[in-house]
């Protein structure tokens, strides 16, 4: 009964706020309208201020969480008028994680769908002067960062195991077609070279030195936002997340994250557990991007990933979140979503292909430019940056290996001398792109927004202009190795081809990021996503040195009428970031971050948790004891220590190791608790 009592005493605080605010706004915190042009039609996206949270609340569960009103008046006054059919929260609720959606205000988005008739324009500005609302903001489909209309030269997995062989002894992988991959190892001797335009060793990724340390490791997750990653490619499925609990076409959600079948990803186009690379116009840009981060290494067929495991151990895992599904893309709701699932889910890296033009980028060339500044972004798709910082703050854990996450982006392909956003985002990672000679790939974008960069491949350099298929090796296979060599799926076929871009710049750096974290898990360090990011860029190399005299590059190269365009290099300098580089990475990782430690436990009474004691020490533990048994218990089998709550109440546990030293942290016990295991 008191309870229900202080239920309702909530509502009247919230519906006494709303009397108050409700009506026209006479203050000038109204949010900023900007809608752009290919706006959906009858679908308007809002945040509510905090007070409205109880109604909002007890409105959504009378309704089940499918709702058409929101419960508060003066809202439902401008649904009315609208005709709305359709409220719901941006954001599922995960209980696994509800708090935390709390706290970044997550829960208080709303997508409101209504007439397509009513004036789009006019329903925003209604909206947005309600007291009650925070930001407005339109729903539009998001665009990939890429021509999706580009050839693929493509080979599939048959012929590729079909073909003589021609890998050379000093790979350090046995995948055949590794000789490709200029852009991991560059030694300066590619085939592709024209004599007016070089090949300079080094040009590469710095993994060789990298691989020496270690070769990936399968509790390192990246979600790859694209198309659908093809999960049974060969080169593919044993580096692919999987989420246990879960089954295709079963019809439910059987871990209780808010969605349904989601056993390898999700697809937000159509909001489907169901991922797919068959629709009429897939590209298989996603599994190309997938296999440059995690193509599994040492299995003997294909290609090779910078993170994709071999010499012993197991790769990173690739998670799919599906952006786009043959010609049609999700809208800027369901991308907030994806970004926010794959922090749920144990994502640390957020690969991102995709993004807005340039604000410089040319309208002569077909461009339409996007946002020029942060605040600019920030103000028109306040959402995507909310969500973007969630990642940013959330993925991870304290008691891992990073905390917080990395979200990086292509800078975009459009010659333009900014970087597209969110690329551009300070808080982001924005990649251009070089050729196999240092030299900045013709199309990539960069400037002072660009962090890093890494090989994206550049045909308009290499290519012969005028021919589309450009040189062969002794076998008559295209070699094309001006571009990046990764698995593929065209037609539902699994194989390998050919793509460039800053698409393929960008799964460089998270291949790297992933191999980094891999080995900081190694040497039980453990970094902030700040100090990580940093890192990252120390590490890399200058490369401002290459950036002397022309450049002469062919645009459209492949058409008869291509057209040559010379770069000044010296107006690149200090705005192509640094070039990643795996090998500094590694080594830099021993003496950077801090030691991981022991971590705190947080349960409801009866559920357990398991720890992998060699995630935290290296150290050879001997026994586990727990202060008060009456609340938890231990139980230690080799490095594996198993913690049972019993009652509620905080005790803690020593892990007591061979040489005399003693490890201590805490058990948290309450009937609240997620059984998330980790505080």
């Amino acid at each position: 009964m008191k309870r229900y009592l202080l239920y309702i005493a909530a509502i009247a605080l919230a519906v006494a706020c709303v009397k108050e605010n409700e009506g026209i706004r006479t203050d000038d915190k109204s949010p900023v309208m900007t809608i752009p042009a290919d706006a959906n039609r009858g679908e308007v996206i809002i945040k509510f201020v905090p007070e409205m949270e109880p109604i909002l609340e007890a409105t959504m569960t009378r309704s089940g969480g499918v709702s058409t009103r929101s419960g508060i008046p003066s809202t439902d006054e401008v649904l009315d008028i609208l005709r709305a059919y359709s409220f719901e929260r941006v954001f599922p609720v995960d209980p696994r994680h509800e708090e935390r959606t709390r706290e970044a205000g997550l829960h208080l988005w709303y997508i409101v769908r209504f007439d397509e008739g009513e004036n789009l324009t006019t329903a925003f500005e209604r909206l947005a002067k309600l007291g009650e609302v925070d930001k407005v903001q339109c729903n539009r489909k998001i665009y990939r960062a890429y021509n999706p209309n580009a050839e693929a030269h493509f080979i599939s997995c048959a012929e590729a195991a079909a073909r003589p062989a021609t890998r050379t002894t000093t790979m350090p992988f046995n995948d055949p077609e590794m000789y490709r991959q200029w852009c991991y190892i560059n030694d300066g001797t590619a085939p592709f070279a024209q004599e007016w335009a070089g090949v300079k060793a080094g040009a590469d990724a710095g993994c060789s030195e990298a691989w020496e340390l270690t070769t990936g490791d399968e509790e390192i997750i990246v979600a790859v936002m694209d198309e659908a990653v093809m999960w049974s490619h060969p080169d593919l499925a044993d580096n692919i997340w999987i989420n246990e609990g879960e089954e295709l076409h079963a019809g439910k959600d059987a871990d209780g994250n808010g969605y349904v079948d989601d056993r390898y990803g999700y697809n937000f186009v159509r909001n489907t557990g169901i991922t797919s690379w068959t629709s009429n116009g897939s590209t298989g840009h996603g599994t190309h991007v997938a296999g440059t981060i995690a193509a599994v290494n040492d299995n003997g067929i294909g290609v090779a990933g910078i993170a994709g495991g071999g010499k012993g151990k197991r790769g990173i895992k690739i998670m799919t979140l599906q952006l786009f599904d043959g010609m049609n893309s999700c809208s800027l709701a369901m991308e907030a979503r994806a970004m926010k699932y794959a922090a749920d889910n144990g994502a640390v890296i957020l690969q991102c292909s995709w993004g807005y033009n340039s604000a410089k980028a040319n309208l002569i060339m077909g461009y339409t430019p996007g946002p020029a500044t942060e605040e600019e972004w920030a103000a028109i798709y306040p959402l995507e940056k909310e969500a973007l910082d969630y990642f940013i703050n959330c993925a991870g854990s304290p008691n891992g290996v990073i905390n917080g996450g990395l979200a990086i982006f292509a800078s975009g392909n459009e010659y333009a001398a900014q970087s597209s956003f969110p690329a551009a985002y300070s808080k982001c990672i924005s990649v251009a792109a070089i050729a196999a000679d240092y030299t900045p790939a013709s199309y990539s974008n960069y400037g002072s927004e660009v962090l890093l960069s890494a090989p994206g491949g550049d045909m308009e350099y290499y290519g012969t202009p005028g021919q589309k298929d450009d040189v062969y090796d002794e076998n008559g296979i295209l070699l094309e190795q001006g571009s990046i060599f990764s698995t593929l799926v065209i037609d539902g076929v699994a194989g390998y081809g050919y793509y460039e871009g800053t698409s393929m710049a960008c799964p460089h750096v998270s291949g790297v990021a992933a191999l980094g974290l891999a080995y900081a898990k190694q040497q039980h360090r453990h970094f902030t996503s700040e100090e990580y990011r940093e890192l990252l860029y120390t590490t890399a190399r200058n490369i401002d040195e290459h950036f002397i005299g022309e450049k002469l590059f062919y645009m459209n190269h492949t058409s008869a009428g291509a057209v040559p365009v010379k770069m000044n290099l010296a107006d690149y300098r200090g705005k192509m970031g640094r070039l990643t580089d795996a090998g500094a990475l590694l080594k830099a990782i021993d003496g950077s971050g801090r030691d991981m430690r022991l971590p705190n436990v947080y349960l409801a009474p009866e559920s357990t948790t398991t720890l992998n004691l060699a995630d935290y020490t290296t150290e050879s533990v001997t026994s586990a004891t727990i202060t008060n048994e009456n609340i938890a218990e231990a139980t230690l089998s080799n490095a594996m220590l198993t913690i049972r709550a019993k009652s509620v109440g905080q005790t803690s546990y020593t892990l007591h190791t061979s040489n005399g030293k003693e490890l201590r942290a805490t058990i948290t016990v309450r009937e609240d608790a997620a059984d998330n295991g980790w505080l």
